[in-house]
């Protein structure tokens, strides 16, 4: 019992060390929501450090991310996972190497939903850094966002649905993860390009992904509004609203929210909801 409780936290401290903006808001979520939601991120968050880490080469990358996404369609062997990324252990971060640990977290109920999402998500992965992630139509800027984003708000509903009977629109929950997203590209456009990464469509401005951007924000709005408990929709409308606000923020030439300003959002939304 010891063992599993110390895991659990020590997946909470990794979740607040790889993503503040959604540390906090898995915290409002009920015990067991709350162990399936951080470990459904933290998996997600493993093979994602894989796809962007910058001394892996595209060969190796696609090879452990396809390697990965078969093992998890099938009775996860932590051990072999552990041999997979040993010849990589000095430098893929540690959310990475302790992939299996995050996968035990997960209520038994749940282990597979996670697992096939996280599969899903790490073969689209594969196939977007074998194109070196050249986007060059809206289709596959829709491709690309559902895989690394949309497939977070499927999953996402399906916990709602089996934790609180939630019934939600599966193309809204996908607009959700793509419009956080493509805020995160717009963010991320000078530093992208310096690498050679293209996410913009080819003769789209700025002002046409801040069109995408808006569009699927105002889905995600629609999104929450078909969820009726408390917890969940401050979980779901917290990095929301920080999405609409950092694309404000960055219409008005800044180049990101302050931590003054993410507090006082964080404060904001709990007294909405």
């Amino acid at each position: 019992m010891r063992e599993g409780t110390a895991l659990q936290k020590e997946a909470m401290d990794m979740l607040k060390k790889t993503s503040r903006t959604f540390y906090i808001p898995i915290t409002f979520l009920e015990p067991k929501l709350k162990k399936a939601v951080a470990s459904a991120y933290l998996c997600m968050r493993a093979i994602d450090e894989i796809e962007d880490h910058e001394a892996l080469g595209s060969k190796e990358k696609q090879a452990l991310l396809r390697e990965t996404s078969k093992m998890l369609k099938t009775e996860f062997d932590a051990e072999e996972y552990r041999q997979l990324v040993e010849p990589y252990k000095d430098i893929l971060p540690e959310v990475s190497l302790r992939l299996g640990d995050w996968l035990t977290i997960c209520p038994t109920d749940l282990v597979d939903k996670v697992k096939e999402s996280t599969s899903e998500m790490a073969e689209g992965m594969a196939k977007w850094v074998e194109k070196n992630w050249q986007v060059k139509t809206k289709e596959d800027l829709d491709e690309y966002t559902y895989y690394v984003a949309g497939l977070v708000g499927v999953m996402l509903s399906d916990l709602w649905k089996w934790n609180a009977d939630i019934d939600t629109d599966r193309e809204l929950a996908i607009a959700y993860g793509r419009g956080l997203q493509a805020v995160n590209i717009l963010r991320n456009k000078d530093e992208d390009s310096e690498r050679g990464v293209q996410f913009f469509p080819e003769g789209w401005t700025r002002e046409d992904m801040f069109h995408y951007a808006e569009g699927n924000l105002a889905r995600a709005d629609e999104y929450i509004k078909s969820i009726n408990r408390k917890s969940i929709v401050l979980f779901c409308k917290l990095p929301l609203a920080l999405a609409h606000k950092t694309l404000k923020a960055l219409k008005s030439g800044k180049e990101k929210m302050t931590r003054a300003e993410v507090e006082a959002t964080v404060e904001e939304v709990q007294a909405e909801v």
